[in-house]
């Protein structure tokens, strides 16, 4: 792989940490809460974890969708460019 290539590789992986960070976050203290919640009340029930991670999800990313898209296509498109100029 080229430095180029390396570059361009390390700012996508950046940009994912960037655009995925909220929806893991949120995710991530839901099913801290939700498994508390379960130790503390002793209901095992999947339904009960399942559904309100899903949920979460879609309201992260119906909240914050179009600046994830912004910055994917803005990468996308400097992509294109640095590949079209050769480097």
């Amino acid at each position: 792989m080229t430095d180029a290539g390396a570059s361009l590789f390390r700012e996508g992986l950046v940009l994912l940490a960037v655009v995925g960070g909220p929806v893991f976050a949120v995710l991530f203290f839901l099913g801290l809460g939700l498994g508390v919640f379960q130790a503390a009340t002793q209901v095992n029930d999947p339904a009960v974890g399942f559904l309100p991670r899903v949920v979460a999800a879609f309201a992260v990313c119906g909240a914050l969708g179009g600046w994830m898209v912004e910055h994917l296509a803005a990468f996308l498109r400097a992509a294109l460019e640095r590949m079209a100029q050769g480097g």
